[in-house]
């Protein structure tokens, strides 16, 4: 078990990517709440044990590690801390550096997932903890970095990390030639929309959608209604009250203190984004039924050749939810050319 010497170095790396995946799963929680600033999971680990947990608070203080570590306690002594980004080194009005607060505990050992971007910490965080002759490290870990996407994106491409939805017959459409489409999807998979919204700091449609539907793209989930996120139009007209403008695709460096933007409709606006290039997720929704002749979900993305169409998009997840089943594809990386 985490904890014990005599560990094998194999046996000890499984444990740390477990218990960095459970850590990942509690950051969840932050989301997106903890904005602006990252969220993290941290777990104080003993002897194969959990003694405490944390995750940054909303308004984003305290951090996920200060919550750890005064959750545990004296029971932090000897154990080992696995957080999912590497802990911060600058000082801030707002509360000290985690990376002072882990350095003065009695832990035998620190566990990162991620290193931070941040050029205040990129690196200083963990050479503070093993200056206080704590072992420290970074591992490989994918759920760290997948639970740091709009952090990361922000941190490293300056826009947000954008998730787009579609919610299709299996014909691909969104709705019949009329414009109806309540409801192509049944109750289960617009509730898992709904918990989708909710963990999005902003949601945004294009102008037609808007003007059509005056979508209210709120959460109306039970005890999540106040999670509704910032509402956005994708429009070069003025927004309309209680709404924000984006002009185009390429102005997603405007959206600030936006980590997570979740893209509902409609066809042209997914044509947009997938155009530019800066889907970074896709959640397809398809319902056992067939239109015929309905609305497309995706309209014309200025593809050239069909061979371009692929290599671009590789399946990360699918589950049933209810009659209608959910796939989850992410972007393959571009290659050099």
């Amino acid at each position: 078990m985490t904890g014990h010497a005599d560990i094998s170095p194999t046996d000890r790396r499984r444990d740390d990517l477990r218990w960095m995946a459970s850590a990942a799963a509690l950051a969840a929680r932050a989301r997106p709440l903890s904005r602006p600033n990252p969220a993290v999971g941290a777990l104080l680990v003993r002897e194969g044990v959990v003694v405490a947990r944390g995750f940054t608070q909303a308004g984003g203080r305290p951090h996920a590690e200060a919550m750890a570590l005064a959750a545990a306690g004296e029971a932090a002594a000897g154990a080992t801390l696995y957080v999912t980004l590497e802990p911060c080194a600058h000082a801030s009005a707002r509360g000290p550096a985690c990376a002072e607060l882990v350095a003065a505990a009695p832990l035998a050992r620190v566990v990162v997932g991620c290193a931070d971007p941040d050029p205040r910490t990129a690196g200083a965080g963990l050479a503070r903890i093993r200056v206080a002759g704590i072992a420290a490290e970074i591992i490989a870990s994918p759920e760290a970095r997948g639970s740091l996407a709009g952090y990361l994106s922000a941190r490293t491409r300056g826009r947000p990390h954008v998730t787009l939805k579609l919610a299709t017959s299996l014909d691909g459409c969104i709705a019949r030639a009329d414009g109806e489409s309540q409801w192509i999807t049944g109750p289960e998979a617009r509730a898992h929309g709904h918990a989708m919204r909710a963990r999005s700091d902003a949601i945004l449609v294009g102008g037609a959608t808007l003007r059509a539907d005056t979508p209210r793209l709120d959460v109306r989930l039970p005890g999540l209604e106040a999670r509704s996120p910032a509402r956005w139009v994708l429009t070069r007209r003025a927004a309309p009250e209680g709404w924000l403008a984006l002009a185009s695709p390429g102005d997603l460096t405007a959206m600030r203190d936006v980590q997570y933007l979740f893209i509902e409709g409609g066809a042209g606006a997914a044509a947009a984004f997938l155009a530019a290039d800066v889907v970074d997720r896709i959640l397809l929704y398809r319902a056992p039924i067939f239109i015929g002749g309905g609305l497309p979900a995706v309209g014309d993305i200025g593809l050239s050749a069909l061979a371009a169409a692929h290599g671009r998009w590789q399946l990360a997840d699918r589950r049933q939810l209810g009659s209608d089943t959910l796939e989850v594809y992410e972007r393959t990386p571009c290659s050099p050319e």
